[in-house]
């Protein structure tokens, strides 16, 4: 594994010799508008392994994205690599369909200490919610980056993001299948602790997560990414871009249904990703991505 195969994958040409909060934003902004957040292979008879050295040959070598705990565990290879202070945290991702969290973690994010702070890395959530830059563990203060206002809420040891939700104008409205439009200002994203994890803990995580007939990577397939200015998703045969705070604090959104014989096509032009094997688009679960 080579951090400079890495940093040509992500087109990365700055300066790593220093390991400070520019040179890790600059990295992981690269990261995020390259690598997308992807479950593809589960829907393509692929298994996804939880190794490192698989995670760099799927991501680096083959060009093709992955899930939490798959961007995650590379981008702390990475960190590690450039001597940044860095640590595994579990968190649980929260689900607004059933107003709750789920018992056990399910979502890896990392921890970077640097000069005397703490922030939160965390590569690899997607969609509208994925962040766009480390965030400084705080509690209560807003943070505006641009997909939107995130902050950290404390609570007895226990950290909750959350990120203020902008209005949306949808130019074909009628494509749109989502049930949960909510009206709440503000969305929960996951909670987590500050406990120090090791990759060991995800295995039975990353082994449910792409077996459980009930999981939302099982009933979804799903591939999004980062763009200089929103994200774009193809989840099943909808195909959804977005243009973040297009105007009057309002995000732009764009959906098209595509027929089986553009799902190649599209993973080729929109997010770089050619499948060894046959993708089958699933979209059964009632549950939003936006």
């Amino acid at each position: 594994m080579d951090i400079k195969e890495y940093f040509a994958r992500i087109s990365y040409q700055g300066s790593h010799n220093k390991p400070d909060l520019a040179t890790l934003s600059d990295i992981f902004q690269h990261h995020i508008r390259a690598v997308p957040f992807e479950n593809l292979s589960i829907h393509c008879g692929e298994k996804i392994e939880l190794n490192l050295e698989a995670t760099y040959n799927k991501i680096v070598k083959k060009k093709r994205g992955g899930w939490c705990m798959e961007n995650n565990y590379l981008l702390f290879w990475v960190l590690k690599t450039l001597g940044y202070d860095v640590t595994l945290l579990g968190g649980k991702v929260y689900v607004p369909e059933l107003a709750t969290y789920p018992g056990e973690n399910d979502h890896l994010l990392l921890r970077v200490e640097l000069d005397g702070k703490s922030y939160i890395v965390d590569g690899g959530f997607g969609f509208a919610y994925q962040l766009w830059q480390p965030m400084e563990l705080i509690s209560g203060t807003d943070q505006p980056q641009t997909p939107g206002v995130f902050r950290f809420q404390e609570e007895s040891g226990t950290w909750y993001l959350e990120k203020v939700k902008r209005k949306q104008w949808v130019l074909n409205p009628s494509t749109s299948t989502s049930q949960n439009e909510e009206d709440e200002a503000c969305r929960r994203i996951y909670r987590f602790t500050l406990q120090p994890r090791d990759i060991e803990e995800f295995r039975g995580c990353n082994d449910h997560l792409q077996t459980d007939p009930d999981s939302l990577f099982v009933t979804k397939s799903i591939c999004s990414l980062q763009t200089a200015d929103g994200i774009r998703a193809l989840v099943g045969w909808k195909l959804t871009e977005m243009k973040y705070n297009y105007r009057d604090n309002m995000d732009l959104v764009e959906i098209r249904i595509l027929a089986d014989e553009e799902i190649e096509k599209t993973l080729k032009e929109k997010f770089n990703i050619t499948l060894d094997k046959k993708l089958v688009p699933v979209n059964t679960s009632r549950f939003s991505l936006f």
